[in-house]
């Protein structure tokens, strides 16, 4: 077709080559920041009154937890520097859960315990 490309094929391209130059602890970093914010959203806690967010979703924020969980703790040795405040936003999800709960988890059992151990 002499020379047209399609936009979306180039950008989607393009989008792959520059995901070849990002180190591995910046991709770990932002998709554990992703599974942060999307499992605060689903707690509730960016809206003024959590407790009667529309946005709030206990099962989904489970699944985000545990996922976010089990990747720091299967990466922490790499995320150096980045490792401690992940740690603790990821520990204050799991405290939000606890709380947001009608029916709290025993303690080891809550989302994401099985990988850091039990929360309180």
């Amino acid at each position: 077709m002499g020379g047209v490309t399609d936009p979306l094929e180039g950008s989607v391209e393009d989008g792959i080559r520059d995901l070849g130059d990002v180190p591995s602890i910046e991709v770990i970093s932002r998709a554990a920041v992703m599974l942060l914010s999307a499992a605060a959203e689903r707690l509730g806690l960016a809206d003024p009154d959590p407790d009667n967010s529309p946005r709030r979703d206990l099962d989904e924020a489970r699944r985000l937890i545990t996922a976010l969980a089990g990747l720091i703790t299967a990466s922490s040795e790499y995320l150096g520097p980045h490792a401690a405040p992940l740690k603790d936003g990821l520990q204050s999800v799991q405290r939000a859960f606890r709380e947001a709960s009608v029916v709290p988890d025993e303690p080891g059992k809550g989302p994401g315990e099985k990988y850091t151990g039990p929360v309180y």
